[in-house]
């Protein structure tokens, strides 16, 4: 199995080259990384991070608009005031994600699993939500037309 430095996992972040479908051992501790990571992930505009398994990540405030994250497994994610406006986020696993105050405006979420989602003050105007599955999702959200939504 390969070691990836800090470096060297840093810079396959910031190509887009995948993490998440090789195997790999970490040479350094997570703390130790953790604010760069951060500074990167912040922008992935039209990354394609389809099929990623993302889950438990932390990707609050993160630019992801116009990424492809269809099929991607976001459960449990921290995704709070990201923008992922434009987004592709078909049949996507987003259980339990925290999206609150998070940007979907033109998302296509056709299919996508929201279940205990946090939608909380989330914007979902002109989403497509066709399929989606919005069974226990809470908060007050927006969707088509300035319409919010409040869900208990």
């Amino acid at each position: 199995m390969q070691k990836l430095t800090k470096e060297e996992y840093l810079e396959r972040i910031k190509i887009n080259q995948s993490v998440s479908r090789i195997e790999f051992e970490l040479d350094f501790e997570w703390k130790d990384i953790r604010i760069e990571f951060i500074n990167i992930i912040a922008n992935l505009r039209y990354a394609d991070l389809s099929y990623a398994n993302l889950s438990y990540t932390d990707l609050s405030y993160a630019n992801l608009s116009s990424a492809d994250l269809s099929s991607a497994d976001l459960s449990y994610a921290d995704l709070r005031s990201a923008d992922l406006s434009s987004a592709d986020l078909s049949s996507a696993d987003l259980r339990s994600a925290d999206l609150s105050y998070a940007d979907l405006s033109s998302a296509d979420l056709r299919s996508a699993d929201l279940r205990y989602a946090d939608l909380s003050s989330a914007d979902l105007s002109s989403a497509d939500l066709r399929s989606t599955d919005l069974r226990f999702v809470k908060g007050t959200f927006t969707f088509n037309f300035g319409v919010k939504l409040k869900v208990v």
